[in-house]
């Protein structure tokens, strides 16, 4: 397994793993698979302040994650929102979890105090992913999205990255922290 950072050459990849979530789950409440363009936009944009992340396995892509704003108001922006998403011949085997991880301790490098995750219930298999990496239930939205005919609940956990002072540092955008020499120490292969 090879991580590195997402790049907006990754976005037909990327849509190959998000798109039938779009098209056939409540995973994602998104109702059309966005275009490669906007899927590519989105890598790009959302780089200045978090990280996107894939995994290629044999040279493939198969596994992608990113944080994201959690709420606009700037009291929120030590928390953010976080996801990943593996391709469907690749579930099971550790992926997801290890290249999690990799974002969560990339945040948490940036001075990031909080991450957050939103999950379309039920889902058995996030909900054992964000525990086994120190998520913890903080609530749920019961009846909050209507998709495919249904309406679905969705929960959020939240893991601390860090202890909350009184006087925190402001966390570092990504678009700074990309010169960090932490960064390729963090997404290096385990030795």
């Amino acid at each position: 397994m090879n991580l590195r950072l997402a790049t907006a050459d990754d976005a037909a990849a990327i849509l190959a793993i998000y798109a039938p979530i779009v098209r056939d789950t409540a995973i994602s409440f998104e109702l059309v698979p966005p275009e490669p363009h906007e899927m590519a936009r989105r890598i790009a944009a959302g780089q200045d302040l978090a990280p996107w992340v894939v995994a290629e396995v044999e040279g493939a892509v198969r596994a992608y994650a990113y944080a994201t704003v959690f709420r606009a108001r700037p009291a929120y922006r030590w928390t953010l929102e976080t996801a990943v998403y593996v391709a469907a011949g690749a579930r099971g085997r550790g992926l997801g979890r290890s290249l999690y991880a990799r974002l969560l301790e990339l945040l948490r490098a940036q001075g990031f105090l909080q991450a957050v995750g939103g999950i379309t219930l039920p889902n058995p298999a996030s909900v054992r992913l964000h525990e086994s990496l120190g998520f913890r239930s903080v609530g749920t939205f019961p009846d909050v999205g209507f998709k495919l005919g249904a309406w679905h609940a969705v929960g959020f956990w939240a893991k601390d990255l860090a202890a909350h002072g009184s006087a925190p540092a402001e966390p570092q955008a990504f678009a700074s922290f990309r010169a960090s020499p932490e960064l390729a120490r963090i997404l290096a292969p385990p030795s």
